[in-house]
Formats: structure tokens, sequence, C-alpha cells
């Protein structure tokens, strides 16, 4: 099934869309006068959080699910005191700067609290702590929903939006409700209080967009991102090519790396930027099955593809030193996973032994590193388990003294300085909020399949759809890849493939031996010279209403609109594989 181009005018009338027709007839009806009959302004549905909150409250530890060792804090000024511990909300240009003072009292999490009147029917974007699984898009107000990083609010006219930049200290999430706005800042250590000692520390600076009547969401959204950005983006690029995990899981060899880079390089373009060739887990130098993994950057290379590889930079040997290893305190009762031993990047020889595998790579020639599972191996959890909190209590890191975000922050720099400044660096499983600046790409949805297509249409599509308005702000936006095998429909490929092209970001695939026929390789050439040109700037345009958006059009304006159908002749499925 090819994806139907089709005209914004041609699109035919459906009962939501008649509806929603018709309720803004009644509201324009209903709209308030002034005293001149001529009608009142719409009050407006912004929320002003650059001010001083209505109340902030610390706590010094977690009750297994719970904040516990509530410490009530007064306002005086600027700041809110309780005892020894200081949180002080500055208010500054365009901007609300929160600090944290405990010189002896261990603190987990602040919660900072504006009460205001909320408008009703208004829904809500968040975002997640890592990847997301499918599980974004918008919603009414759902008053326990957690939205780390930020949110927006979309009135049915306008879009608004609020968060905090990019170089927070804290892990941070928002909640919406009709009496106000909560922002909680989690400043653990580990599952315990961070001890600062004389320590000031900046939790995160809040900031604000308001968005404009009739304004496109998404870019709204986009103008969001570019606000919380605290450090310059890295240049966005042209991204495409093969990464063999897809069809392979882990079973290929160099001789097949190298067979699918001819592969790959046959249904590029001939000039212009090269496409890559990713070697993606499985992988172990010197073995039969991988001899040189630098001659085998040097056989893509020659092959005229850019060389990419996988890494698990915190993966640390079975007879590592104990000390330089996490705790398995951190995986709580899941007591299987302490079988996954990782290295604690705050003890210094730990640090150097991430260092080295970057390093290694970068040193066998790889121009692009795909750096894998960092958030799971420090806080213990994948980002679907973390809800309110990325960490389970009761466990630490080797240094006490900085935050779980600070640590992860000063990973992703170490990560950047081993690599240079000419490596691109993907980064998956990792919290792209914290790695803007630093990634050049970033997987912002949990992986698609080349087994079973429910996979793809949940994770690929609900990210690409939902994180687009990071793509070009943040880094470039890497949706995971085009599993082409015989086992996923081909006409549902198709369309996934198409979209990504179409859209700017990365266009990687994954295509197996069996499934390169004529129809895919004719597919592959005209996606490949979409990727290559930089796209065509598709945005989706049903994304208020739909999961996994159907409709997309050129840069959101009157123009080529595609139509994909996403669910397959039987529908979408309830199940899904791990």
């Amino acid at each position: 099934m090819e994806p139907e181009k089709t005209q914004t005018d041609s699109e035919p009338v459906s009962r939501r869309s008649f509806l929603r027709a018709g309720a803004a007839v009644i509201g324009s009806l209903a709209e308030p006068v002034d005293r001149t009959g001529r009608s009142a302004p719409k009050p407006s549905s912004f929320l002003e959080l650059l001010r001083a909150p209505d109340s902030v409250t610390a706590y010094g530890s977690f009750l297994r699910t719970l904040p516990a060792a509530r410490i009530a804090l007064q306002p005086a000024g600027v700041q809110w005191r309780g005892g020894q511990v200081v949180v002080e909300c500055a208010v500054q240009q365009d901007a609300l700067v929160l600090t944290l003072a405990a010189p002896s009292t261990p603190i987990v999490i602040v919660h900072v609290r504006w009460r205001l009147q909320v408008t009703p029917a208004l829904r809500a974007l968040g975002d997640a702590w890592e990847r997301s699984y499918g599980d974004l898009g918008w919603r009414d107000l759902v008053p326990e929903r957690v939205m780390p990083w930020y949110f927006a609010t979309h009135d049915g006219t306008t879009c608004h939006g609020y968060g905090v930049k990019t170089d927070a200290a804290a892990l941070c999430f928002w909640q919406l409700d009709p009496e106000g706005v909560s922002l909680w800042l989690n400043v653990a250590n580990g599952g315990v209080g961070v001890e600062l000692g004389p320590r000031r520390l900046t939790m995160a600076t809040v900031v604000t967009r308001r968005g404009s009547d009739g304004e496109n969401p998404l870019e709204a959204v986009a103008g969001l991102c570019r606000t919380m950005c605290a450090r310059s983006s890295r240049p966005i690029v042209p991204i495409y090519g093969a990464n063999d995990w897809c069809y392979s899981y882990g079973q290929s060899t160099a001789e097949t790396i190298l067979r699918d880079t001819e592969f790959i390089v046959e249904v590029s373009p001939s000039g212009g930027v090269r496409p890559f060739s990713v070697v993606d887990g499985g992988w172990s130098n010197g073995t039969a099955a991988w001899p040189d993994m630098g001659k085998l950057a040097d056989g893509i290379t020659q092959r005229r593809a850019r060389p990419g590889i996988w890494i698990r930079p915190l993966e640390a040997p079975q007879d590592a030193p104990p000390a330089l290893l996490m705790p398995d305190a951190r995986f709580g009762e899941k007591k299987e996973r302490a079988r996954e031993f990782a290295y604690d990047p705050t003890v210094p020889e730990a640090k150097e032994r991430i260092r080295a595998k970057m390093t290694q790579a970068t040193g066998w020639g790889y121009e692009m590193v795909k750096h894998d599972f960092s958030t799971y191996d420090l806080l213990g959890q994948w980002g679907f388990e973390m809800g309110p909190q990325p960490t389970l209590p009761g466990w630490s890191l080797h240094d006490r003294s900085r935050t779980n975000a600070e640590v992860i922050t000063g990973l992703y720099a170490l990560l950047r300085e081993a690599a240079g400044e000419r490596v691109l660096l993907d980064g998956c499983n990792t919290i792209g909020h914290l790695g803007q600046g630093v990634f050049d790409l970033q997987r912002t949805g949990d992986d698609t399949s080349g087994r079973q297509w429910e996979r793809t249409r949940r994770m690929g599509v609900n990210t690409l759809a939902f994180r687009l308005p990071q793509h070009g702000t943040f880094y470039t936006l890497d949706a995971d890849l085009v599993g082409i095998t015989e086992a996923v429909p081909w006409e549902l490929n198709r369309q996934w493939l198409d979209a990504l092209a179409r859209s700017g970001t990365a266009t990687i695939v994954s295509a197996g031996p069996p499934a390169r026929g004529p129809e895919q390789r004719e597919a592959l050439r005209e996606a490949f010279r979409i990727a290559a040109s930089g796209g065509a700037a598709a945005r989706p345009i049903d994304w208020l209403e739909n999961s996994t958006p159907e409709r997309w059009q050129a840069n959101g304006k009157a123009g080529p609109e595609w139509r994909y159908r996403w669910n397959g002749k039987e529908g979408a499925s309830a199940f899904l594989s791990p």
C-alpha cells in the first residue's frame, strides 16, 4: 500500500470534523460582548509561571513509592526557608531560576506549586524521561499525569508552552490540573538525598512561550524547544543509510555488514551526502565473525559509505573490580538485572574505562557512534517504569555530592570529549533533554521491529510525530529503523520509509537479503534521494486527535499532503512483542 497523496481541500468531512465545526459556530454565537455590542476578547489560557510560586516543599527521602521526610518551607522574599534548607525562586528576564541550598540535609526532591485558574477543556502534550514508548499525545487534563521536562497546552485556538532549560541539574517533571501547575525537581543521588555541603545548586531554569492565535501547534512546541536550549545545538545534516539490527538481531558478521554496505550504496544517490552503514549490537572485535573492527571501518569507507558502530559505554565485564561498579540495589526487587554490570561514572578509574570505549571506536575510524543503555545502566529502570520516580530508593553513587542529572550530563560531556567534534553521536536510551547540544542524533522512541509491525506503528510513528518539535532544535531526530523483512508487510513498511524520508529526520533501514526485490530497491532509491536532500519537512496535521497521525503535509502549509494507513488490513494489534 503506497501512501495516498492528497490535497488539503479534498479531505472528506468526518463526523468528528462536522461536530468540531458545529461547536466552533455555537461557541462564536455565545461569545461575550461589551457595551458597544462588539465581541469581548477571549480570555487567555496562558499560565503565568514566571512569578513567585504559591508553595515550595522539600523532601529528604523516598519511602518506597512516596516522598518522605517532608520539610515545609516558608516564604521570605524570593526565598523559601525551612531550617538550613533554602530554595530561591528568582524571577529574571523571561525566566524563573530555582536554586537549592542544603548544607547539612540530604534532599531527594523539591515540589514547586503555582495555584491558578486553568481554562476548562484545555488539552496538554507532555514529553518522556528518555525514549518514548508509544505513549505520547495530546490528552485532556489528567492531574496525576507525569510530564517530564516540558508540556504544552492547546485551547482549540492557541498553543502555549512551559519547560525547563536543557542544563537542568534536576530530573524534572510537570503536572497540570484544574487548580494549578506543579513542578517536581528530583535532585536525588541514586535513590537517596544529594549531599550538597556548601554548594548552591541551580536546579532548573523555568521558561515559557506564549503562543499566538491560529499558530500551528507543532511549530509552537518547536518554538518552546528553542526557548529551552541552554547550549548551541549541533549542526543538522541529512542522515540516512543502513543498520543491521532489525533483520539480524545481533547475528551479523563483518562479511554481512560489507554486503549490506554494498547494497545500501547501490540504492543511494551517486553524489552529495553519503549514506551511513552502522554496525549495531552483537559485534566482538578479534573473533572469527569480527576479526578486525578497524579493517571493517576501512572496508565500509572504501565502498563509499560512512562507518558507524554501536557501543554500550557503561557496560563492565564480569571480572571488573567491584569498587568501579554501580550498586546492584538500583534494580530493587528485579534481582535478575544485577547480572548486568555497569561502571559508576563518578569513580575516576571507571570514568577512564568509559572514555576508552569511545576512543577505541573512533580510533578504528567510525564516523558515527550510537551509544546505548546508559540511562538503564545508571538509574536501574527503563523510562516506562519510572513514572514520578526515575530511581528506586535506598542506594547511592560513589560520589554523593552530585545529583543524578549532573552525573548524566557529565557522562554525556565525557563521551563528546572522547569522540571529538567530527564524530556524530547518536544517543539511544539517553535523556535527550540533557543531551541537547551534545548529541547529533537522538533515538527518541523505543525499538521498531523487523518481526512485528505493531512495534513500529506504536513506537516509531508515535515518536516521529510527537517529538518532531525537537528535530532541528535539540538534535536530528532518530525515530529508529525501517525493518524490511519478510515478517513485516511491505505495504506498511513502505509508508514508514516514506514518512521518515519526507520528515527530514534520520532515515535508516535494516534490509535483510530476502527483502531486496525490485520494488524495495526502487522505494529505497526514492526515499534516500529525498532524505539526502534534507526531506520535505513533512509534519503531521492530525496529531491533536490521533496517537499515530495519518495525515502529513509539507511544513504544515497548504501544499502536498500524504495520507498513511498505519493500521493494516486487520487493524492495529492489541498485542505487542517485547
